[in-house]
Order: structure tokens, then C-alpha cells, then sequence
């Protein structure tokens, strides 16, 4: 199969990506080693919106930090997905550390992030009275904010289907050759599986995977090291502690323990950071979580840790030099690099998808399609409906009134919606991450049965070949098929 572009990796940088690319009149692929989007690093990670006050001057991280920004709000309106400028705050301990504070300050304002500002303890106590009385001051960001991960990662991969863009997943790429070198094209064979696919460009968008393919087509080797964050989610069934994102002053390995609202109303407190050696190794320990937990605590000494809900780990694109890469390797025509994506990644990812595209669309003197379809329909959410809607809608589609998952009050019409719209859920967590049905209090452990049900009707595939999610992560085992 032949494709003008061809985009590794189905996180929310290769869907950024491939939904700016789908602008232009390209033939656009999509390769994805798992079943569904949003399934490696941008699965697991804060949900932050970073406002770019921590990213050293002048780099691209700091340049695509403050750019993401600036247009996640426009982005949110068109694909609908939630997004909120919450505001952010670093906290100062010491008053010795304070130059550390005026040095965030002086490098977000030369970054060029707004309103930015120290306060003091008793303002600081006033926006976020749970804060520990050790803080003395804080760095406030009026324009950090927050995201649902999963939420964008799916929005940006839809409106690129609908726009043409070719998604094909279980196919983990094995192989890179660039065809065109000694002509001195952009010519690829790449190999998924049992297919193979050509390509004029790809676009290396593979997380902890980047290197391995980079350094397949350059004699310019780069290297990722796994970095691991371990979180704990707390329970939503009282008032969030915390209304803005906080920080502490960032340390050698990042920003540090953070403790944040999400936009569903938990509370997510994390990441460690770990480097480790396995690009799959998601796995939590007692002492990370250990560790995690008495970072927080600094911060805000009377969080409720008897109320986590679940704890995961997810791993960060850390690339030796520490900077995104992104860009045309310059030994290999064609090859378009976005490497080493770490933190501030999710915000950046906007920018990184329309750099890329202004790349490949500039060297190919392409303009605009004027049947692009910029917006996009989220799945339908009766709680935010008036009671008269609601109670209209369950009249006419009688599936938005029955109750699947108690514990975050999802309907059967959201999942059935989430199974049949572009891109659809295929499994537990597909639908999880479209509908949250399975992330509240008791973790799928009541709803899941009956999602597995609704999957196999609307599917259309027997019980035991819905999995948890994808692979041979089946649910149901033991069974005797000639019975079901």
C-alpha cells in the first residue's frame, strides 16, 4: 500500500500530526502496534497543560510549550473535548530557594507566557487554603490548565479520520528502508507484520520507540531512555482539596510531585521519575508509590490517600540530549523526527502537528483543502443536558436512560455511541477511555460485564473475543465455545 505520508505512532503526536496533515491533499496512514489510540505514553501521564515557564529559553520545548498553549483553547472549542485554564503554582519552601522562584518567573516571561507572577503566602493561602504553611511564596500561572489525555488524543485522531486519514492498528512496524536514498528521495518501505506499506514521508511519532527507528534509516544515532512516572488517582465522591495545578520548584529529573484536579473531578497526585531500561515497564512499586505519596504530602499535608482508586505508571520519552527533536534527519530525505517527547509533550503536541505539516506541505508547495472539516462532535454527555433535554432524549433513544457504570453514571447510549462512531472502542479499555465507564470507585469491577455485552451486540463478535484491551488480553477463559 502506497501512502504520501505515513505516521508512526497513533499518541496525541502522531494524531496532532496526521489531523494537521489532513489538511492538504495527501494520502495519510497511520501505523499503531496496539488496538487503539492513546495507548502508550499518552495514556498515562498528568493531564497538564504546561503555561512554559519551565523550559529553558530559546529551545524548542519552551517554543512549542508556550505555542500549544496558546492555541488549546480554540482546539478544545472545535473538537470538543474538555479543557480548563485552572491556573498553576509552584511553591517556594524556603525563602534561600526564592532566587530559584524569580528564575522561573524571568525565564516565563522571556518565553513569553503571560501574567505570570510571584505571590506571597497569605495571597497563596487564599487561592489554595490546603497548602502547606511551610510554602512561603509561589509562582502562579494564570494560563496553566488541565486535559483529559485521552479525551484529545481520541478528538485529534477522529477529525484526522474523517478527513481521510487511514488508521491501522496491531501493526507494529519492524522495519524501516529508505528506498529513495541514492536518488536522493523520500522514499520508505516499512514493514508491519505481515503487510508493508510505502511511503514519500514518515513521520517518527513512536514515544520510547523513536530511537529505534530513527536509527534505522541515520547513521546519526539518537537515544531514549524510558523515564517512569508513577500516580495515584483519588476517589471523586468529595470536594477536591485543590482547584489549581500545584507544583514544587523543579528538581534534576523534571517538575517534580505535583497535585492536580482533573477535569473529571479527581484528585491525581504524581509522577515519580525513574529511569528505567524496559521501553514496556509500566509497572508501580511499593516504593515509588511510597516515595510519591510523601512528596505530595508537602505540598498538601492533609491529602486523603486512604481514598486512591487505582495507581499506574507511564513512561516519558527522555532523549539523552535533552530536547525535542523534530525535524527532517538530515541524512535520511523525507524521515521526519518527533523524538524525545517528554514533558511538556501533551501541551506541545498542537504545535508539534502543525510544524511537522508546514514542513512536509512546504517542501511540496501544497495549499489548503477547502473541504477540510475543522470541527468535530464529542460523544453526547445527557448529565450536561437541561432535565427537559434529558428527559426528551431518553423518550426518543430510551439507551441514554439506563445506568451501565454506577460509579461515574454512564449510560448504555454513551458506550453504544463510543463502539460505533470513526475509530470506535473495540474493547474494556476503548471504551473506558472514550466514556469512562470503568475508571470511577470500584474500577469495572461492576460495569465491565455488561460493556463486554454491548461490545459483543454492537460488534457483532462473540463474548469471548472481547478483550481487555486488545492482544491476549481476553476476559473471559475456561469456557467451552460450543456452549456460548
Amino acid at each position: 500500500m502506497k501512502y504520501d505520508v505515513m505516521i508512526i505512532g497513533a499518541g496525541v503526536v502522531g494524531c496532532a500530526a496526521a489531523r494537521e496533515l489532513s489538511r492538504y491533499s495527501l494520502k495519510i496512514g497511520v501505523l499503531e502496534k496496539e488496538e487503539d489510540v492513546c495507548c502508550g505514553t499518552s495514556k498515562a501521564n498528568s493531564g497538564i497543560v504546561h503555561a512554559g515557564f519551565d523550559a529553558e529559553s530559546g529551545t524548542l520545548k519552551a517554543e512549542l510549550n508556550v505555542e500549544g498553549n496558546r492555541i488549546l483553547g480554540e482546539l478544545s472549542r472545535e473538537l470538543d473535548f474538555p479543557f480548563y485554564r485552572n491556573g498553576s503554582l509552584v511553591l517556594c519552601f524556603r525563602e534561600e530557594d526564592r532566587p530559584k522562584l524569580t528564575e522561573l518567573l524571568r525565564r516565563g516571561q522571556t518565553n513569553g507566557v503571560k501574567e505570570l507572577r510571584i505571590i506571597e503566602k497569605e495571597e497563596l493561602q487564599k487561592l489554595e487554603p490546603m497548602v502547606s504553611d511551610e510554602a512561603v511564596a509561589a509562582l502562579y500561572a494564570p494560563d496553566g490548565g488541565i486535559v483529559c489525555p485521552f479525551g484529545m488524543t481520541i478528538a485529534l485522531a477522529e477529525n484526522a479520520c474523517q478527513n481521510g486519514a487511514d488508521f491501522f492498528f496491531d501493526k507494529a512496524v519492524t522495519n524501516i528502508e529508505h528506498t529513495g536514498r541514492e536518488t536522493g528521495m523520500g522514499r520508505y518501505r516499512i514493514r508491519a507484520g505481515e503487510d508493508v506499506f510505502e511511503a514519500d514521508y514518515v513521520v517518527n511519532a513512536a514515544g520510547v520507540y523513536a530511537d529505534v527507528f530513527h536509527n534505522m534509516v541515520s547513521e546519526t544515532k539518537i537515544h531514549i531512555t524510558p523515564r517512569r512516572g508513577s500516580y495515584c488517582l483519588l476517589d471523586k465522591s468529595r470536594p477536591s482539596l485543590v482547584s489549581h495545578t500545584v507544583f514544587q520548584l523543579p528538581g534534576a529529573y523534571g517538575k517534580g510531585v505535583l497535585v492536580t484536579p482533573t477535569v473529571h473531578g479527581n484528585l491525581m497526585v504524581g509522577p515519580t521519575a525513574l529511569d528505567v531500561e524496559e521501553k514496556e515497564g509500566t509497572n508501580t512499586t511499593r516504593e515509588e508509590l511510597k516515595e510519591l505519596t510523601q512528596k505530595a504530602k508537602k505540598s498538601i499535608p492533609g491529602l486523603p490517600m486512604n481514598q486512591v482508586i487505582t495507581s499506574f505508571a507511564g513512561l516519558r520519552a527522555h532523549e539523552d540530549g535533552g530536547e525535542f527533536i523534530i525535524g527532517e534527519v538530515l541524512d535520511a530525505k523525507g524521515f521526519i523526527d518527533c523524538a524525545g517527547i517528554e514533558s511538556p509533550g501533551l501541551t506541545s503536541a498542537p504545535a508539534i502537528g502543525k510544524k511537522v505539516a508546514r514542513l512536509i506541505a512546504g517542501q511540496l508547495h501544497l495549499t489548503e483543502r477547502k473541504d477540510f472539516v475543522p470541527e468535530r462532535k464529542g460523544i453526547l454527555n445527557p448529565a450536561m443536558l437541561k432535565e427537559t433535554d434529558r428527559s426528551r432524549l431518553i423518550q426518543e433513544r430510551p439507551a441514554y436512560g439506563t445506568i451501565v457504570c454506577r460509579c461515574e453514571m454512564i449510560t448504555e447510549g454513551e458506550i453504544i455511541d463510543a463502539i460505533n462512531r470513526p475509530l470506535g472502542a473495540k474493547s474494556l479499555d476503548g471504551v473506558k477511555r472514550r466514556t469512562r465507564a470503568g475508571m470511577g470507585r470500584c474500577q469495572s469491577g461492576f460495569c465491565s460485564p455488561r460493556v463486554m455485552e454491548i461490545l459483543s451486540r454492537e460488534r457483532k463478535v462473540p463474548m469471548e473475543e472481547i478483550t481487555k484491551s486488545g492482544g491476549d488480553s481476553g476476559v473471559i477463559t475456561g469456557r467451552n465455545k460450543d456452549r456460548l
